[in-house]
């Protein structure tokens, strides 16, 4: 288990090989992080299917909406969909899209991030000031390396749950 320097800003998101932890940047990117932490404790990332992961790129989950695997999960949908609150702004910085660094994933227009995200395989420089960074893999990497690939996947995995490790 990784040594949790600030329990506000760090997620534990639980995999079915063991726990992810993710240190959030709300220095530079305060509304993703405070999104994040939003779901997390509404629960609204628990049993969220990856549905789009590439191997040697990154994978994707947090489609609230359609990628819920225990209710109303629709794999045709999944990766479509958001959360209630309105989109977010772009908060792209200087931080590089290196191997464990969490993304906003959003459509062509750069404001329209909402609940899904990514996490690196490997560093991706390419992605750099295209997508907000907001967060970064302290320890587990080793899960995130072993969910499911495709797009997507024959038989996801999902994040069995979230939480804000000062609640947990």
């Amino acid at each position: 288990m990784a040594d949790i320097k600030d329990p506000e800003n760090t997620i534990l998101m639980e995999l079915k090989d063991g726990t992810v932890t993710i240190e959030l940047l709300p220095d530079v990117a305060p509304e993703h992080c405070a999104r994040m932490k939003e779901l997390a404790r509404a629960g609204a990332y628990d049993n969220v299917a990856f549905h789009r992961v590439i191997d040697g790129f990154m994978a994707q989950t947090g489609d609230v909406q359609h990628a819920n695997m225990e209710k109303d999960y629709n794999p045709r949908m999944a990766g479509t969909g958001g959360s209630e609150m309105p989109d977010l702004p772009a908060e792209f910085s200087k931080v590089p899209h290196a191997r464990g660094s969490l993304g906003a994933a959003r459509s062509a227009n750069p404001n329209s991030a909402n609940s899904q995200f990514f996490i690196n395989f490997k560093d991706n420089d390419f992605l750099n000031g295209q997508y907000t960074v907001y967060g970064q893999v302290v320890s587990g990497m080793e899960h995130v390396d072993a969910i499911a690939k495709g797009e997507p996947p024959a038989n996801p995995d999902r994040m069995i749950s979230v939480k804000v490790a000062a609640d947990a």
